[in-house]
Order: structure tokens, then sequence, then C-alpha cells
């Protein structure tokens, strides 16, 4: 007769014997459903592992009603879960498992909830295979006894898991078509990036309710895929707060600030209950229009709320308030965090950098450091070395670069050498700032070479930005805005022949110029768009005339278009016609037409503000009794009383 040895576990799951109980124990006083009630109590209060082997010896020792054990040793592993690490080892919790025969299938779900909170998240896999392996078909699985296995694959970002999980649903419980576990499932295909296997989860559900909904407008959220997000969303039959964050925060995530606004409004107006991450999504839309009263309002509501006090939000205000050139504003949000983090100093920091409040921001470095004892991180370096290279301080953003690796233990990246070489390069030293570049200990990305080419536009070094401008279509070859920067540089220099190569290349790669492009805040916070030679505004007929009275103004106090900032190869009188259709021109036209005079005009551009219009705001603050404040794509003008707070360093 041939013997079969039972199956082994697997080395480390040998369940360890049941903790041995004091001898003679004498009989409880209390009835068994009391006792029950008892022990329970004392599993939800214990502090820790040493305690609950006791209780649990007590479990296995007196006589429970058979009924309430399954419970209560569930209730034990989930105890076990929740007890801060070290953890109770694995071979523990399989010994509470193998205290019950035949082996009780609450228990078995319980088992695999600890393994998936406690241990790395794959083990969850190895535990479920002993299990079949050790009980067979004595063992039959809930469906909640998936759900571990499922947001195990999910918690390692794994797809081959994910999709193990989910055949394991199939194949062992039968169970792919339970509403609890498709859940699980569309959470782990978009844990793992695979919209398309969560969709169809979705799709092929017989019934769905508002976790099912919810998971797919977060899955096509995350994904970008905003069109789709907005189709699903129409149609939740129930929408609860994770689908409206998700909306907003999506939107925002994907520059689409006024559609984030517009649904946070919408979110607000429904009822729902404002959270730190939806109102993070509004206060990052804010920061991306630069909408003053937008701003305000979004403020105000997170006061309401209770987040105004709250480090992360605070942060968000503060990041908020400097990208809609409220520096000031900022500033007093910062001084009033009761607490504050690196986030918040970091984002303080970047915001006088890009106000050009160079000193300013490297003093807040140093109180940051020295008093507040913060210890900074890249973000702040870049904020340091930005605030460096508008001001032109290359001595200091040579010494700040240094002590990152030297006293902080930071080492610079691509992001850190980018400042880099956009100081050196601003300052003149573009064959420097080249060197620098080629004795980069990391990759240079294309913010590296867009630096070291924007540079060589500046300063019209034609050679180098050969040099610049071949990385970046190698590494960016649909980057339109370096063909464009390329070509204008060229064009400067008179070499039409090679900018007619450089146009020809666009082409032949099909690639078009971004329009350029202004938004301007109304009074009444509506916000109006503006395109380069834009004639769909419904006053456009008064805002070109009143630009033609306002050019005439300025040139009575010496106003000269500076026609090289037109980079086509047409008469001079053409390019002036050209330079006055330009959309910050209009912005700002439009801006004296509503608003009037002693009033700020805030005026956000996509792209870098050129000459002729940085001079045409300088002079405009200087005849008329305003303030004007440009965001481009670079940082913030402050044009007041015929001066611009960039010093012409820009």
């Amino acid at each position: 007769m041939v013997h079969l040895a039972p199956p082994r576990p697997p080395a480390g799951l040998h369940a360890a014997p049941p903790p041995r109980p004091p001898t003679g124990l004498p009989l409880p006083l209390l009835p068994p459903s009391s006792l029950t009630s008892l022990l329970l109590a004392a599993v939800a209060s214990s502090p820790s592992l040493r305690h609950l082997r006791h209780i649990h010896a007590l479990a296995v020792r007196l006589p429970l009603p058979p009924p309430s054990l399954p419970f209560l040793l569930s209730r034990l592993l989930r105890r076990l879960a929740a007890l801060p690490p070290p953890h109770a080892p694995l071979p523990y919790a399989l010994a509470v498992f193998s205290a019950l025969s035949p082996p009780d299938p609450f228990l078995a779900a319980a088992l695999l909830r600890f393994a998936h909170l406690t241990k790395p998240p794959l083990e969850t896999f190895r535990l479920f295979s002993h299990l079949r392996c050790a009980h067979g078909g004595e063992l039959p699985f809930l469906p909640f006894a998936f759900s571990p296995l499922v947001k195990s694959a999910a918690a390692a970002r794994s797809l081959p898991a994910a999709t193990a999980a989910h055949a394991v649903t199939i194949l062992v419980g039968g169970f792919d078509k339970h509403r609890f576990v498709e859940n699980s499932l569309i959470g782990a295909y978009v844990a793992c990036g695979d919209v398309g296997a969560a969709r169809k989860v979705f799709d092929e559900m017989m019934v769905k309710d508002v976790i099912s909904w919810t998971s797919i407008v977060v899955a096509y959220s995350r994904s970008g895929d905003m069109g789709s997000a907005e189709k699903v969303f129409q149609g939740c039959p129930v929408k609860d707060m994770v689908a409206w964050t998700a909306m907003v925060t999506g939107y925002a995530q994907n520059a689409m600030p006024m559609k984030a606004l517009e649904t946070f409004e919408q979110m607000a107006a429904a009822g729902m209950a404002i959270d730190e991450v939806s109102l993070t999504g509004a206060i990052s839309a804010c920061a991306q229009l630069g909408a003053v009263r937008r701003a305000a309002w979004v403020h105000e509501i997170a006061e309401q709320n209770g987040f105004g006090r709250n480090v992360v939000v605070g942060s968000g205000l503060v990041d908020m308030y400097a990208k809609c050139g409220l520096i000031d504003e900022a500033r007093r949000v910062f001084e009033g965090m009761p607490e504050k983090n690196v986030y918040t100093y970091s984002s303080m920091i970047v915001g006088l950098a890009s106000h050009g409040k160079a000193n300013n921001a490297i003093a807040l470095f140093s109180d940051m450091v020295r008093r507040a004892d913060v210890e900074p991180n890249h973000v702040t370096f870049i904020g340091v070395l930005t605030a460096c290279s508008h001001a032109g301080m290359v001595k200091q953003g040579r010494y700040y670069f240094a002590q990152m690796k030297d006293k902080y233990g930071i080492f610079p990246s691509a992001d850190h050498y980018a400042c880099m070489v956009d100081l050196l390069g601003r300052a003149g030293l573009v064959n420097e700032a080249l060197d620098l570049v080629k004795s980069m200990a990391v990759e240079p990305h294309g913010g590296v070479w867009g630096a070291l080419l924007g540079a060589c536009r500046i300063h019209g070094n034609i050679e180098v930005a050969k040099v610049a401008a071949e990385h970046l279509f190698a590494l960016e070859p649909d980057g339109i805005g370096n063909y464009v920067l390329l070509s204008n540089t060229l064009a400067s220099a008179g070499e039409w022949d090679e900018v007619s190569k450089v146009r020809k290349l666009m082409r032949n790669r099909r690639l078009k110029k971004d329009p350029a492009v202004s938004w301007f805040e109304g009074r009444d916070g509506l916000v109006h768009q503006f395109f380069a030679g834009d004639n769909t505004h419904p006053r456009t007929h008064e805002i070109k005339k009143a630009l033609l009275e306002l050019v005439a103004k300025l040139k009575l106090v010496g106003y000269v278009p500076i026609l090289s900032s037109i980079v086509y190869d047409v008469s001079e009188q053409e390019k002036e016609k050209l330079l006055m259709g330009y959309s910050e021109k209009l912005a700002l036209t439009f801006g004296l037409l509503t608003l009037g005079s002693r009033c700020t005009i805030r005026i956000v551009k996509n792209l870098r503000i050129c000459e002729d219009c940085h001079l045409f705001m300088r002079l405009v603050s200087k005849v008329e009794p305003i303030e004007i404040i440009v965001r481009d794509n670079m940082r913030f003008h402050h044009f007041k009383d015929g001066e611009c707070s960039c010093g012409g360093f820009w």
C-alpha cells in the first residue's frame, strides 16, 4: 500500500502551534454568549501581540458556542493586522486559521486580508496557493477572499498579477460576476494603468453601483482622457464626492483650468462635501489661469470648510496667489500658517523668484535652513537657482549649486542643470553654459538644451544654437517651440536660407506653431481670451481704435516699435502692423477700456513676452496711472511708473 504524504506548506508558511493555555482552567461563570462578547471586546482593545496570544489561548480552550468561534478568530486576525509594526509573523496567523477543522471560509478570507495588509504585496498570492494546496475542495472560498489578491496586485502595480487574480476569481471561485469582486478588479486595473481592461470589466457588469462608476471616472481622469471621463461622469446615476473630485483634479492636471473651476463650482452647488483633494485641484486651476477673483473665492471656500490651517492647502494657496501675481498676498498666507513644511517654504521661494524678488527668496531660504531648521529639497533649490537666474546673480547661483551636493547631499538633477544653464546663458556666458552641459553627471533633457537655445536667441549665438537645436530635435521631434526658437534666432541674424530649411522641416513633420494667446480677467471675474491678430472679441472694433490712440500717445514720449521682434522677412510697415496685433497689447487695451485708470491690469500669456511688448507695457505704465502685471511662460513682470521689476533682464 502506498501512503501519500500530506501536502507540505512552502518554506516560511508552517503553522505555528497554537498557544498552550494554562492547565486546570476553571469553568467560566459567565454564560457562553456573554463570554463571547467579553472576548470580542478584549480583542478590539488589545494593545499587543502578546495580549492577543493570551486571548487566542482562551478562545480555543473555553466552551464557546461553535458558530461564534470563527467570528471571534476572524476578529482576532483583523486586530493582528491593525497592530503597529513589527507585525505578527505569518506562521502565527496561519496557526489562528488552523485552530478550526474543517477550515472555515470566513477565517480564510480574514487570513488573506492579514497577509495583504502586513506582508509584501505578492505574498498574498503565495499564501492563497498554499491554502489551495493544503485544503483543496475542503475549503470553499468566499467572494471576499479574492479581494486581498486583487488589492495586492494593485499595490504591486503588477498587471500580470492583476490578470492572474482576475483568472482565479473565474476559475476557482466563479465570482467574476460578483459586484464586490468586479469593483476590486476595476481598481486593480486602474492602479496598473490598463484603462481598457478596467472598462471591459465595467461594461460587462450586470449591476453597477456608485463605486463602479466612480472608479471608471477616476481611471479616465488619471490617464488624461477627460472626454471619456466626462461621458462616464454624465452617465453616473449617483455622483459621489470621489467622482466630482476626480473630474476637478483631472481637468486641472490636464491643463483645462476653466473646466476644473466650472466643475468645482457645480460640485459646491450640488452640496457635495469639499475635501483636501478637490480643493487642491481648484487651487491649481486658479494658479494656471492667474484669475484673482476666482482665487479669492476658492480661498474663502477653503476657510469655510476648515482647511485654512491645513499645511497642504496652505502651501497650494501660497503657490496660487504667487501665480496670480499677488505675491504680497502669498506672503501673508505664508506668514499666517501655524505649520510650515519644506513644500510651503519651497512654494514661497519659487513664487518670490518668479516675481524677480531674488534677494527676498534667498533671505527666506536662509531663514528656512537656519531659524526654522527645515531641510531643503530639490524643488527648494530650483527656486533659489531660478531667483539667481532672473536677477543675473551668477556668483550666488554657483555658490548654491555647489551647496546642494556639498552641504545638503542633494545631487543635481537635469532640472537643476537647466537652471544653471539658464543663469549662465542669460548672463552672456553661452560657451560656459555649453561646457556645463557637456560635463553633466546626468543625461541632459529637453529643458537643459531649451535653456541653452533660449540664451542663444538672446545673445545671437548661431553656432551654439544649432548644437542645442540638434539635440532638441532628437529629444523632442514634435516640440514645435524648439523649431520656432531656432528659426527666430536665425532670422534675427538674417540667415534667411537657414530659416527656410527649418520651416521646411516643420512642414515635412506637419508641425504647427502654437498660437500666442493672452488672458485677462474682467471686473466681473469673467476671463477674456485674446489671440494674436484676434478679430473675434465682441468689442474688437473698440479695442483696435483705442489701441491706435494709445500707440500715438506713446510715440509722443519716444516709443519706437522694435521691429526685430518680428522674425518674418516682410516690410517694416507690415512688421509694425503685426506688432500692433500681439495678444498682450489687445488684452492691455481691453483692460484700460473696462477698468479705467488707477487700477491694476493682470495679463497671463502662454509664451515669452517679446522685446517690443515689454517696452510697450513699460511706457504705458509711465503715461497712464496704472500698474500692469504680466505673467509669461518664464516669469512675472511688474510694470509701474515706466519701470519693470525684471530690470530689463529676462
